[in-house]
């Protein structure tokens, strides 16, 4: 499995990563372990969680700390502060003290003494973000943190918390998580050339728009009726436009005459972006994990890339 530097650190992650939200909620204890020992097994090393993933609310954690109890030194683990953890309020944001709360929360639930990469969640308009990267920058002092990062973040975000890290000389953000596919580009106009400017990795997430991008859902239909179980649900609303079901139809026709998979395709389209350090896609069985493994390191060619970015 290839690896790329974390943005400028030195944390080498898999060029493919494994999204660790289906575990505790999707899947059970037993089918998430499964999950992850192929990706192990595939050379995944790079592992992307959140405190409030799984329910109860960490449980993807704890299986996630169970699975590589043993073979710790090997992997890269990811977690997430400052999304709503459980019913309460006070559970969430990004103000110093619940920032070290969680890490410690999250800790025990990884059954670890220190996180590669602690990455915040979401934006707290409430909190100024100098502060949280103060409390960042103490967590890795006292060793329980290695990098940070963020998630969901603008370009204008951003950019405020790489100068507020350069102005107080606090720990800096060294990746940033965003929404990534060949449907949902919105990051190429300003957040991606920030990143490539101040040398900070990308991470996509959703890199198949939520299995779109598999060909499952060809022409609206599917017979399983996930489909239908999706268009209940208001978040995958934005998901299920007629533009995108267009732009599938047509990546399905490349598929067929190139003859590589769609997923193969559009894996392997954002893993030859220059920008992106490793693409985050969710499994829930361990063959899904040895396919993305697999089409992430496909090298497509440079004529194909470019009918690709068309779409």
């Amino acid at each position: 499995m290839q690896t790329r530097n974390l943005g400028k650190s030195d944390l080498k992650v898999s060029v493919a990563g494994l999204g660790c939200n289906n575990f505790g909620w999707f899947l059970d204890r037993e089918k998430s372990l499964e999950v992850i020992g192929a990706a192990i097994d595939a050379g995944i090393n790079f592992f992307d969680t959140a405190n409030n993933y799984g329910f109860p609310p960490g449980e993807s954690e704890r299986i996630l700390g169970e699975a590589v109890r043993g073979r710790r030194d090997g992997v890269i683990i990811a977690t997430k502060v400052g999304d709503k953890v459980g019913d309460s309020d006070e559970n969430q944001g990004a103000a110093p003290a619940y920032v070290r709360q969680a890490l410690e929360q999250s800790l025990t639930n990884l059954g670890t003494d220190y996180v590669d990469l602690y990455q915040l969640h979401y934006p707290d308009p409430k909190v100024p973000i100098a502060e949280t990267l103060g409390a960042f920058d103490q967590l890795i002092q006292e060793g329980k943190v290695r990098y940070v990062g963020c998630a969901n973040h603008s370009a204008a975000q951003l950019a405020e918390a790489l100068d507020a890290a350069g102005a107080t000389h606090r720990a800096a953000f060294i990746s940033c998580q965003s929404e990534y596919s060949l449907l949902a580009r919105d990051v190429e106009s300003d957040l991606a050339p920030l990143m490539a400017k101040n040398g900070v990795g990308f991470l996509p997430y959703f890199p198949l728009a939520n299995g779109l991008l598999t060909g499952k859902y060809l022409g609206g239909d599917d017979s399983a009726g996930r489909l239908e179980t999706l268009k209940q649900i208001p978040f995958f609303e934005k998901f299920l436009t007629p533009e995108r079901f267009e732009k599938v139809g047509r990546l399905a026709e490349i598929s067929r005459r190139s003859g590589i998979p769609m997923v193969t395709l559009a894996l392997g389209w954002l893993a030859a972006q220059p920008f992106v350090s490793s693409v985050i896609a969710g499994a829930t069985k361990a063959e899904q994990v040895r396919a993305n493994a697999e089409a992430c390191m496909t090298a497509l060619p440079q004529e194909l890339l470019s009918e690709l970015d068309q779409l």
